[in-house]
């Protein structure tokens, strides 16, 4: 924009005075410029700062996934062992329940007298497990 250059009273050396409302609007015509330029530069960093905190983010995510992957592999490996080892307790509590009515048979037929333990269900009380517990770093051991 181009503006007229306005006259102003002659001064003590006889020439003109630059216009002052010219060198005002070329001062806030200056400082727009430098403030949208600070703007700018404000915003540009901010976008920046949020790229960057985007990434780190994505980053964070990937890991958490993986471990979450992790984590889910495993319990279905524990999972699988726990089924395992379920069948594997009913199979032997069926054969000790076997061998204890052959034991009460023979203690029938032979008068002597046997300690035939009672078979307690581990399924229906599996709080009340008959030996102690391993730690868990021992299990994985086995």
């Amino acid at each position: 924009m181009a503006s007229i250059p306005r006259k102003s009273s002659p001064g003590s050396n006889g020439g003109l005075q630059p216009a002052i409302p010219d060198e005002r609007k070329r001062k806030r015509m200056q400082s727009n410029r430098e403030s949208a330029r600070r703007s700018r530069m404000k915003k540009q960093k901010q976008v920046e700062d949020l790229t960057g905190e985007l990434s780190r983010l994505q980053i964070a995510n990937n890991q958490l996934l993986q471990s979450i992957g992790a984590k889910e592999q495993a319990f279905v490996q524990v999972d699988n062992m726990n089924n395992v080892l379920r069948a594997q307790a009913m199979e032997l509590t069926d054969r000790l329940r076997s061998l204890n009515s052959v034991l009460q048979i023979v203690e029938d037929v032979s008068g002597l007298a046997m300690d035939i333990p009672e078979i307690p269900d581990p399924l229906l009380k599996p709080w009340e497990f008959s030996r102690p517990a391993l730690p868990v770093a021992d299990m994985f051991l086995c």
